[in-house]
């Protein structure tokens, strides 16, 4: 499904973790940190609905 849609597996990074390590605790959630880390170093826009996310410095759409 992934390869039908265009879509590209985003593997964990060294400056991924690193900005994970440095955000604000707004969200409890350690994947959603995590996606919001990998959000700020690539530059995407996060899909969500989640308030929590939304709170951080990162772009987000629904």
């Amino acid at each position: 499904m992934v390869d039908d849609n265009g879509f590209e597996i985003l593997p964990l990074s060294i400056e991924h973790a690193l900005v994970l390590s440095s955000l604000e605790f707004i969200h409890r959630d350690p994947f959603d940190r995590m996606i919001v880390a990998q959000a700020t170093v690539e530059n995407l826009t996060v899909v969500t609905k989640d308030e929590q996310i939304q709170k951080y410095a990162v772009k987000t759409v629904w």
